[in-house]
């Protein structure tokens, strides 16, 4: 019926189940022998996930079948809508200073975000490759309303009920952990410094996504792992002496981060990065809040990072509305899977 993405892996593709009417999503794998096992790998994550959620209630996306056709590894899944980084790219209104999602908005895709990938770390699984790719509107239906600050039109999507998706770097807590994982900009500072990684990386990269989806501008927008420690140092301050030290990489001379301040690299990151507060658009409690809670995501020692369940808990999700809460029964009510 339609493409909806594709990817080094393959595409997936809009069909019609002729059995059952319904429209789902069909990710459609290339005959390509490391994709094949990749999507193994995936369906096995989704099997475990299947088993201790089968109503979906923590928000990963549904499998629906899979089976392999003449190579080709299939996987049926729930029709979902645009991710949250598409809804915003798909803009056409789109200029360099638009404010992609209210702050009502990014708390709630972000409150489901730490609930769902904290099912998976309950379950001992990382995600490891959590991006706003990866997270998609169950509906991205939009309503278009006028905003007198912007004066002009914007789009705001009318349910910002979300589902995460694309478990083919899951990785159990038991299993060979490869030394990175992640797509570069939502990349642990563990990660690139090859100290080992487990469940904090995930929440290092939802700190990021919680940061881009405020303000619709990637926090760590570069391809070099030098450049990408230079940024993490002026926007968050210095990387820890024993981090420095621990890692093998060449990256540090002394325990000092080895970087010409100087040169045409440097002074890129000194004029499009700074220190993470400076971010906050508006002093009051919520962006206060917000910004805390990034920070806490972003802390350089994964031991010292927030848990996703002490993030649920943190003063910026009191405000999530009762209908949004997740994990009781009042909320089954209103907001599991739409049937």
């Amino acid at each position: 019926m339609a493409t909806l993405g594709e990817g080094t892996f393959g595409k997936v593709v809009k069909v019609k189940d002729l059995q059952t009417e319904h429209v789902i999503a069909l990710k459609i794998i290339k005959n390509v022998e490391k994709y094949r096992e990749a999507a193994k790998l995936e369906i096995n994550a989704l099997d475990k996930i299947a088993e201790k959620d089968p109503e979906g209630k923590n928000l990963c996306v549904k499998m629906l079948d899979w089976f392999d056709y003449h190579g080709h590894m299939c996987i049926a899944f729930e029709m979902l809508g645009l991710s949250v980084f598409d809804f915003l790219v798909s803009d056409p209104q789109k200029d360099n200073n638009y404010q992609p999602y209210t702050l009502e908005q990014v708390r709630h895709i972000s409150y489901q975000l730490c609930y769902a990938v904290k099912f998976l770390h309950d379950n001992k699984m990382t995600h490891t490759d959590l991006k706003p790719e990866n997270i998609l509107f169950v509906d991205s239906d939009y309503e278009i309303t006028y905003n007198s600050k912007k004066k002009r039109d914007v789009r705001r999507v009318k349910s910002s009920d979300v589902r995460l998706i694309d478990f083919g770097s899951a990785t159990f807590d038991h299993e060979h952990h490869s030394t990175i994982v992640s797509t570069r900009h939502y990349r642990a500072p563990e990660v690139i410094l090859e100290l080992g990684w487990s469940h904090p990386c995930d929440v290092w990269s939802i700190g990021c996504i919680i940061f881009e989806l405020y303000l619709g501008i990637t926090l760590f927008q570069t391809h070099d792992n030098r450049e990408h420690l230079a940024m993490m140092e002026r926007i968050l301050g210095t990387i820890p002496y024993r981090m420095a030290r621990k890692s093998k990489t060449k990256y540090f001379y002394h325990g000092k981060l080895d970087w010409d301040e100087k040169s045409s690299a440097g002074r890129y990151v000194r004029e499009n990065c700074k220190p993470l507060h400076r971010y906050q658009t508006v002093d009051d409690d919520d962006h206060r809040q917000l910004f805390d809670m990034i920070s806490r995501m972003l802390e350089y020692d994964p031991a010292e990072r927030i848990t996703l369940a002490e993030a649920l808990r943190h003063p910026f999700y009191e405000k999530i509305q009762t209908v949004q809460r997740l994990g009781s029964s009042s909320t089954e009510r209103s907001h599991s899977l739409s049937r």
